[in-house]
């Protein structure tokens, strides 16, 4: 069975409640029950989720030896100024998808450039929380 860990980082656990007009009504727990049903054949899916970026590269580091199919991250703020998750990114032996549930080139200034890009072998970005289901799609199919 294919494994994809999905890590969400700072103030992704406020889906649904934080800024809705942007990122939607509904949790990202409610969003992953969607998956883990409609993928229930085919892969298994883990999740991750902090607030604190030392959290993020540690639970990067336990999936070493996983031997993972892919992993799917969307490091909220932390993916426009975070080297350390990205050089963690960088020791793993899997396709790694970034995702952005807004549309980052549409938003302020800052939100333009992720330093996670460069360790992706690919970025959804502005498709809602459909963009996971994308990476998920794309992951069992490669």
């Amino acid at each position: 069975m294919k494994h994809i860990h999905i890590i969400n980082g700072a103030n992704l656990n406020m889906l649904g409640r934080r800024e809705p007009e942007i990122y939607g009504n509904q949790s990202f727990e409610e969003f992953l029950k969607h998956l883990q049903e409609q993928y229930k054949n085919s892969v298994i899916l883990s999740r991750f989720q902090s607030n604190y970026e030392g959290a993020i590269i540690e639970n990067i580091h336990e999936q070493i030896d996983k031997n993972l199919t892919g992993l799917i991250i969307n490091a909220g703020a932390f993916s426009h100024y975070s080297y350390a998750i990205a050089d963690a990114l960088r020791i793993l032996d899997c396709p790694i998808i970034e995702v952005h549930i807004s549309n980052i080139f549409v938003r302020e200034k800052f939100r333009h450039t992720s330093v996670i890009s460069p360790v992706a072998k690919g970025c959804i970005t502005g498709l809602g929380l459909q963009g996971y289901e994308l990476a998920v799609k794309y992951l069992i199919e490669i």
